[in-house]
């Protein structure tokens, strides 16, 4: 019955029993139930002076009293140990020092306060645990504004004629082999056989490394990666956007009169790479489709679509996994879903890319570029070119 009373129920109920047993029936109930011969007492004189008040557990001002109350000055003193840091213009505050920390140096300062109270006066204060946040990726560009609408505007045109619109990316290289993978998994408590896995993640111990390049359809919601086994180069990354298209992009929109193609600014699909355009245009030739892009000006490559609504996913199904070999990483990547309905087809990619391909001036006049008045060097179309030259 005791974890069935509240505490007032079991101080009367103790009190009524050591009533009942007369001489030394405080000390016989304070030996068989644990409670302190005090609790006993204060139901003995709530019973006698008959001051039980239904609906109160305790009398008005009873109970522990607050550490505020004994410690006026305690968020004071928590304040000047935590080198407050945090946004002038936000109530979040965030400390460099663990409450364990604090604690010893209250310590020190004749202040006994359990860690935990520590941690709800800082909650009480407006402080957070706060985490490094991947936040800085350089200075901003004067237009970067105008250019997020102008993506914004083509993605609009392109919906409204039914025209295919992807988001490419290459993610991360991996290193296939028995290595830590970040995350963890729920597993049955005392289960022996957990996985194991290297001390070391050296790249000698690798099956040497794997790079997905992503294309993500952002009206379908549907990803594709290619994995390739060499080097992250702008032939593998219009081999990845070619593999799309011939594996899924035509099915799904077989009367496109465009394509448009959302990058980043950098990389293998860079802005400056010229060998990117010239690859892209064998592609519009092979495909006669043109094809236009739209990169994200400098410094906003996290706004891209495919980072949170494909790379997050991969990253998340295949947490706590060790990608052991291509074959693993095709696995899993295929089988990464949504609740929303994203699916993924991924493929092996075993083809070697050269690097160090040097591409003239005049190679890119010959190309069929038609370049947006608005900030041309990140918006162009590619159109299919009569008598290709290359």
């Amino acid at each position: 019955m005791r974890k069935k009373l509240n505490e007032r129920d079991r101080r009367i109920y103790f009190a009524t029993e050591a009533l009942r047993i007369g001489h030394g029936g405080i000390s016989q109930i304070a030996k068989a139930s644990g409670v302190s011969r005090v609790t006993i007492t204060h139901g003995i004189e709530e019973l006698e002076r008959g001051t039980v008040v239904e609906g109160r557990i305790r009398h008005k001002g009873g109970g522990r009293k607050k550490i505020t109350n004994r410690y006026p000055e305690i968020k004071q003193e928590l304040s000047l140990l935590t080198h407050a840091k945090g946004d002038p213009m936000k109530r979040l505050l965030w400390t460099t020092k663990s409450i364990v920390k604090l604690a010893e140096e209250l310590e020190k300062k004749q202040y006994q306060l359990h860690p935990v109270t520590i941690m709800h006066i800082l909650h009480q204060m407006g402080y957070s645990l706060k985490p490094n946040k991947k936040n800085i990726e350089g200075e901003s560009h004067e237009d970067r504004d105008l250019q997020f609408q102008h993506i914004n505007k083509q993605c609009e045109i392109f919906e409204g004629n039914n025209n295919p619109i992807i988001s490419v990316d290459c993610k991360k290289k991996e290193k296939p082999g028995n290595f830590k993978n970040n995350g963890q998994e729920w597993t049955e408590k005392g289960k022996k056989d957990e996985t194991q896995v290297n001390a070391y993640d050296f790249f000698s111990l690798a099956d040497g490394n794997v790079a997905p390049y992503g294309v993500y359809d952002v009206l379908k919601k549907k990803g594709f990666v290619n994995v390739g086994i060499d080097h992250d180069t702008a032939v593998f990354a219009v081999e990845s956007i070619r593999r799309w298209w011939n594996t899924s992009g035509h099915q799904m929109y077989p009367h496109a009169t465009a394509i448009l193609i959302t990058a980043d600014g950098g990389g293998s699909n860079g802005v400056r790479n010229k060998l990117f355009k010239k690859e892209l245009q064998k592609l519009v030739n092979e495909i006669q489709i043109p094809i236009t892009l739209c990169h994200y000006p400098p410094a906003t490559s996290k706004w891209n679509v495919i980072e949170h609504q494909l790379f997050s996913f991969i990253s998340i199904n295949w947490r706590a996994k060790p990608l052991t070999s291509l074959a693993v990483v095709l696995e899993l990547i295929s089988h990464t879903t949504t609740k929303s309905g994203l699916t993924v087809t991924a493929m092996a990619d075993m083809n070697k890319y050269q690097t160090g391909i040097k591409i003239s001036n005049e190679e890119i006049e010959q190309l069929n570029i038609l370049r947006n008045n608005f900030h041309g060097e990140w918006n162009y179309t590619i159109n299919p070119q009569l008598s290709p030259t290359l």
